[in-house]
């Protein structure tokens, strides 16, 4: 495997699939991408088909892969050798497949209390990624794929960096502005919890709770049902959106040119936000008369109501219907924890969904 790497992915899920297929449709300019992880078949597919598809589009991606389990160790080893420029996070412990899973008790637990009650599982491979960048390769940009609305502020109130996610708000600008009309169309801003995503994959007549807030060319709508009721997301996750939505920013942050878009968990904030990329740097691009503390205010909102906090002291709380979902089945794990004692928490909750996969819903 040649050193040194434009982008590193991390996973071989369907998450990681995407990305590299989309990279490798769309670079425009030389880019050298690596994919790792630990199962061998999805490895090799996903460098056939990425290769395949740079081939058809005659576009300058070298992909090579390499095989580590992200759970065994060796992260910082794999980084150190490669000095990749953007380190996308795609592998987890808990699959997407929750959303739409049903028949036992965790994924009932899930499905009435909401994805917080995936977060552990969802943070632990990233701060390991994180911890490893902080000391082998701070210069690189790390970007987490895995339930970053929540993920990212348990990482980074460990002291960690996690630049931003993909996904979640990002899906329905994309699709919200791919509906609009005119050119150049309308600047569209948004606004978005994980939490508002839900409601577009019922059908129109169905939809209903807060949805996020949008402003087209600084004025917002009104009604965001209305305005966009002819979205339409499929109840199991919606990759073909969601992991191709961060291509641009990736291929921006490798080649050192701005970009400007939505993320969710930039720096460590809940919930999405609209930002730009400059000088490789990223901010907060809000709308006029938004303020930050508004905007992460709106956001946080949601796991306040049900989900998970963590405050300033780096605490995490488990709140709402969460919360009394995680009490019923464990007293010590719905107390919640502090972030420095994630990998044990960790443990504590693999132990509780393996119970409860053993049980009907």
């Amino acid at each position: 495997m040649t050193k040194g790497c434009d982008i590193l992915i991390l996973g071989t899920g369907p998450f990681a699939q995407r990305i590299a297929c989309d990279l490798a449709a769309t670079a425009t300019d030389p880019t050298r991408v690596v994919l790792a992880g630990r199962n061998t078949f999805r490895l090799a597919w996903i460098l056939t088909a990425a290769r395949a598809r740079a081939e058809m589009f005659s576009r300058p991606v070298a992909i090579e892969g390499h095989e580590i389990d992200l759970g065994g160790g060796g992260i910082a080893e794999l980084i150190a050798s490669l000095g990749a420029s953007v380190v996308v996070q795609a592998a987890s412990l808990q699959p997407a497949s929750v959303i739409s899973g049903a028949g036992n008790g965790w994924t009932r637990l899930v499905a009435e209390g909401g994805l917080s009650a995936t977060a552990v599982f969802q943070a632990v491979l990233t701060s390991r990624v994180a911890r490893a960048l902080a000391q082998v390769s701070p210069q690189s940009r790390l970007i987490n794929c895995c339930f970053p609305d929540v993920a990212n502020g348990i990482v980074a109130a460990m002291g960690l960096v996690v630049d931003c996610g993909i996904g979640n708000i990002a899906i329905l600008a994309h699709a919200f502005s791919g509906m609009l009309e005119g050119y150049p169309r309308p600047r569209l801003q948004m606004i978005c919890h994980y939490q508002n995503i839900a409601a577009w994959r019922r059908g129109p007549a169905l939809r209903s709770g807060p949805s996020p807030r949008v402003w087209l060319d600084g004025a917002e709508v009104d009604d965001v049902y209305a305005r966009f009721a002819a979205i339409q997301l499929t109840p199991e996750p919606v990759i073909d959106i969601s992991g191709a939505s961060g291509v641009t920013l990736m291929l921006a942050m490798a080649h050192g040119r701005d970009w400007s878009g939505h993320v969710p968990g930039p720096m460590g904030l809940p919930g999405g936000y609209p930002i730009v990329l400059e000088g490789g740097r990223i901010r907060l691009d809000l709308p006029e008369g938004i303020t930050r503390e508004t905007a992460i205010a709106w956001n946080i909102q949601f796991e306040g109501q049900n989900g998970l906090v963590v405050a300033q002291d780096g605490r995490a709380h488990y709140t709402g219907r969460l919360y009394d979902a995680l009490k019923a089945e464990s007293p010590d794990i719905a107390a919640g924890f502090n972030v420095a004692d994630l990998e044990q928490v960790w443990q504590a909750m693999s132990a509780l969904r393996d119970r409860m996969l053993a049980r009907p819903a």
